[in-house]
């Protein structure tokens, strides 16, 4: 297998399939996130590999630099420092290019931060949504709530410790009653789920804490805003000479309507 993906721990170094712990041994070369990670997890299981760079400032140039190598039949095994790369990962430029050039692509899977995040809320359902690392501006965040609102299963997002506190306090402000699970250090020795009401887990994490964070949304039951109240403000709001734009930012900030929809609907 000329290119093969491989998944690596989210945390505990004995979360790895025996797949990948041969197709490491026996590759030509493994690209890699950060070669010193990558080589502690080699090192504790007695790997001896060549191990190059592979991250988001020099994808294209290693691209370029080894699709002439793949074509020509070498083995290259690719990581990400966690979980499975080209998921939030560095690795889709190469994958994509590789298959383009009709070399063969295997996928080894193993760890996944959403899925074990997803079991370990309690939120498991048929279907779920990911939606990657949340966005870092209020108003991207608010936006994002209204449209997990109409989203009627589990929800899953990558987010920093250092932002966390900034958005459970956001979704308690527009659901506070949404259950919510914050997974921290996931399979690691100090692992933490914490569950409970955005509010009530907004508290639980006032400072921000230290590790990898993964969020789950639990499917929302409850009603969203009430969009035709909304409007009413603002129309009540203009009619009192507040200018239309600053009543509809106002109004959607208080009860997490949509800004346009109060705007066109109070014309």
């Amino acid at each position: 297998m000329p290119l093969a993906v491989c998944a690596t721990p989210i945390g505990n170094l004995e979360d790895v399939t025996l797949r990948v712990l041969r197709e490491l041994a026996e590759a030509d070369v493994v690209l890699c996130e950060d070669t010193r990670r990558t080589r502690v997890l080699l090192q504790r299981h007695g790997i001896s590999a060549r191990v190059v760079s592979y991250h988001e400032h020099n994808e294209a140039e290693r691209t370029a630099e080894l699709l002439p190598r793949l074509e020509a039949g070498e083995r290259v095994a690719l990581v990400s420092d966690a979980g499975l790369p080209a998921i939030n990962d560095p690795g889709a430029r190469l994958i994509a290019a590789a298959l383009e050039a009709g070399v063969s692509v295997t996928v080894l899977p193993g760890p996944s931060a959403v899925e074990t995040a997803l079991v370990a809320s309690g939120f498991s359902a048929e279907r779920y949504q990911f939606v990657g690392y949340l966005p870092r501006g209020a108003a991207a965040l608010r936006a994002l709530w209204e449209e997990l609102a109409g989203w009627p299963w589990p929800a899953v997002a990558f987010d920093s410790p250092q932002r966390l506190p900034a958005t459970l306090r956001s979704l308690a402000d527009a659901y506070p009653e949404r259950r919510v699970a914050v997974c921290r250090e996931l399979t690691k020795q100090f692992e933490e789920v914490v569950r409970g009401s955005a509010s009530e887990v907004a508290e639980a994490f006032a400072e921000a804490p230290k590790g990898e964070i993964t969020l789950v949304l639990d499917a929302w039951a409850g009603e969203g805003p009430d969009e035709d109240a909304g409007i009413a403000a603002v129309s009540e709001l203009v009619g009192v000479g507040v200018p239309r734009r600053q009543a509809a930012d106002l109004v959607a900030r208080l009860t997490g309507t949509s800004r346009n929809a109060l705007y066109r609907g109070s014309l």
